[in-house]
């Protein structure tokens, strides 16, 4: 026997009749073997003896039903192609019910058969070749976007087209297309970054061509609901990737309408900075201006500089006159448990015209990985990261909150600060004993880096950050590089290679996803 050619069992108590289609499928590389009853095709069955099963529901003695959970208690992973005249939808919900792979009524030609076995067995290869075909021809259109003038605009289509092509080919596990894509991608980030130290200071000032950055959300996706009469729940998911909302954007589907947007996280790509320019719609210099008792207090904890992002909210809402007609309500999550209390809350919070969210279960996820060899081993790239939080928002507090605002009528604006890039070169930084302890941003006095790694920021007012005394600098980590310091540079190198950080340049960091969704 040719052990190249694919083996089929195919019970039918009118087998012999079916001569024409065994004969149509050995021609096309199958292997047919026909049996006239269900007790004789259970006889036959064993694990991994065939590829396939063609089963019909209507024989005399053990019915298709019956035969199909016999034959799925020896070989659970046989897929199985049940065929009947019966066309009932109750037949065909209990046979999908009981692990049916594809459903066929009849009468059945032969090419209806070889393409559903085809379907089954061949999709995966077929999807991989089309995808190789189609991305190789894609690498080139993008090079070409890049040797140009490239304005946000460009930038955002080519990072949504390589996300998309990430999630596709990841689900594929074709190795070397995602090393292909690998690259691409780092030649993108390294072009965004010369894009971005160039362009940067000019969307500060409001000058020429300019994405919506993090503090125009609330205006640009917030107010324009509250102004039509919405409620509006706001969720800031801290540290979300493009790539992930893709993956759970299509769970949500099921329960919203869903319009995306996308907005350019500011500098540093860190929470202390990006999440208070959403709540405020400030840049930090403009934020440490007006509320400087509370960004010089907290500046000795970064954590802390998030603590007032109501009030932030509530004085943006004020002076953009969004008609609040009542008070807006503000939750942080930081563990399951709030999350739940949040979800059981979700249905009686109508009073409030805006209900904000700071959901920070995934920038911990991200943190807690570069701290834990587990985490490490169950996660060790972009793709089987994108696999875990595409798992854990499927059991998620935050999928539950989702589903129960969805039942309010209520629209929600779901966005994050910034996103996060697995970091794997260690550059060299020079600061003093203050300079921050960020892998991926450094704030000093007379910080100095390598230009090729880094954007060095001498002069922080043009960026829109605060000065924090004389000869005070920003450096931002360019493409997947992260800082390290002459001293224990080896040690360091070892321990934080290939882990997740943000704070710096890139297109998984900057450039973000905003969904507004309306409940269905």
């Amino acid at each position: 026997m040719d052990n190249t050619r694919r083996r089929i069992l195919w019970a039918d108590d009118e087998i012999d009749m079916l001569r024409p289609h065994q004969m149509f499928l050995d021609e096309r590389g199958y292997e047919v073997t026909p049996v006239s009853n269900g007790r004789d095709a259970i006889a036959l069955v064993t694990p991994g003896a065939f590829d396939i099963v063609l089963l019909d529901e209507m024989m005399p003695g053990l019915d298709g039903l019956s035969t199909l959970a016999q034959i799925k208690a020896i070989d659970p992973n046989v897929p199985v192609i049940m065929i009947t005249k019966n066309e009932e939808e109750r037949l065909m919900d209990q046979a999908l019910g009981r692990r049916i792979d594809e459903y066929l009524t009849k009468p059945v030609n032969p090419s209806q058969i070889f393409l559903a076995c085809k379907k089954l067995l061949d999709s995966r290869q077929i999807r991989q070749n089309q995808a190789g075909e189609n991305y190789s021809s894609r690498i080139a259109q993008i090079r070409d976007r890049l040797s140009g003038d490239t304005g946000w605009s460009d930038w955002l289509h080519i990072h949504r087209e390589l996300c998309e092509w990430e999630v596709e080919i990841g689900r594929l596990g074709d190795r070397g297309l995602q090393q292909m894509l690998a690259d691409q991608r780092r030649e993108c980030n390294r072009a965004f970054a010369r894009y971005v130290e160039q362009c940067y200071p000019q969307w500060v000032a409001d000058e020429g061509e300019s994405p919506p950055l993090s503090v125009d959300v609330v205006t640009e996706f917030v107010v324009p609901l509250l102004q039509q009469g919405r409620q509006v729940f706001f969720m800031v998911i801290d540290c979300l990737r493009l790539d992930h909302w893709l993956v759970m954007e299509s769970v949500l589907a099921e329960y919203y309408t869903i319009r995306r947007a996308y907005h350019c996280s500011i500098l540093p790509t860190a929470t202390p900075y990006a999440r208070n320019a959403i709540f405020s719609g400030l840049f930090p210099a403009q934020i440490a201006a007006k509320y400087g008792d509370i960004w010089q207090g907290a500046q000795s904890d970064d954590s802390s500089l998030n603590r007032f992002e109501h009030r932030f909210l509530d004085d943006q809402l004020r002076d953009s006159d969004a008609g609040l007609t009542g008070e807006t309500h503000y939750v942080k999550v930081l563990d399951a448990s709030e999350g739940q209390n949040l979800a059981r809350r979700a249905g009686g919070m109508g009073r409030h015209p805006v209900v904000a969210v700071a959901y920070n279960f995934l920038d911990m996820l991200v943190h807690g990985r570069s701290q834990s060899e587990l985490l490490k081993e169950i996660a060790p790239d972009e793709r089987a990261f994108r696999s875990l939080v595409e798992s854990w928002f499927a059991h998620s507090t935050l999928l539950e909150i989702l589903r129960q605002v969805a039942r309010t009528g209520a629209a929600v604006v779901l966005t994050t600060d910034h996103g996060s890039i697995r970091s794997s070169r260690a550059t060299t930084v020079h600061g003093d004993r203050a300079t921050s302890s960020n892998l991926r941003y450094k704030v000093g006095r007379n910080l100095r880096v390598d230009a090729k790694d880094a954007v060095l920021v001498r002069d922080p007012k043009r960026f829109g950050l605060p000065v924090a005394g004389l000869g005070a600098n920003f450096a931002f980590a360019r493409e997947d590089f992260f800082f390290v310091y002459p001293t224990n540079f080896n040690e360091y190198q070892r321990q934080y290679r290939d882990s997740f950080q943000h704070g710096g340049i890139s297109l998984d960091e900057m450039v973000l996803p905003v969904a507004v969704m309306e409940p269905r």
